[in-house]
């Protein structure tokens, strides 16, 4: 059994963190990678995710072997390769494209609260994914996607609300991914057996 109680991140082996920052009771999975990212309070990686240079909200589900904020090489040069940009790896006189590695960095991804990634999602850069919203496995995300909306596809398209769309406005006012964590154990019944709508009654959504 994972003990989470402290609140510290849970690293699995071979994980790879830069410029990263995670949030409380996260949990990052085997082999995944970290680039440029956060991880919000709650959400967690399973196996070989790849993040670059994206925020991910609070109690985000991200799946195995899911990729968020692929980086690009350029199309409008005379070439893909990426000896353009990282040329000190192949000449001791030349150095890095930084003006490169700052614009793609500055491509940001963002993914909201209470989201579930599928299996081997891909994310694009400068795409948001709203809260509640769920990526279906194996999806190819090039456009936003509006909260509590299921998508799947290649490219992604929407399948159905998750939720009506009152009930998603009024989850995402009431903002329960904002409750400190003695609250959440308090509605942990609740959220165990309540539908959404009554849970939102209960709760003063």
């Amino acid at each position: 059994m994972k003990d989470m109680h402290s609140g510290e991140p849970l690293i699995h082996p071979d994980v790879r963190i830069v410029n990263s920052s995670l949030g409380r009771f996260t949990e990052v999975g085997q082999g995944t990678v970290l680039l440029n990212s956060e991880l919000g309070d709650y959400s967690y990686t399973t196996r070989y995710c790849d993040l670059a240079n994206t925020r991910v909200g609070k109690f985000s589900n991200i799946a195995a072997f899911v990729r968020i904020g692929p980086t690009d090489h350029p199309l409008d040069r005379a070439s893909l390769h990426h000896f353009m940009y990282r040329s000190a790896d192949y000449w001791p006189d030349a150095g890095h494209d930084e003006a490169f590695f700052a614009h793609r960095a500055g491509r940001r991804t963002e993914i909201g609260h209470d989201t579930w990634i599928g299996h081997g999602a891909i994310v694009k850069p400068e795409v948001t994914v709203g809260h509640g919203a769920v990526v279906g496995a194996g999806a190819v995300v090039t456009k936003d996607v509006a909260p509590y909306t299921i998508v799947a596809g290649c490219p992604a398209k929407p399948l159905r609300p998750r939720q009506p769309p009152g009930i998603a406005e009024r989850l995402i006012a009431l903002g329960w991914w904002d409750w400190d964590h003695g609250r959440l154990r308090d509605a942990l019944g609740d959220f165990r057996t309540l539908t959404a709508e009554a849970f939102l009654e209960k709760h003063g959504g």
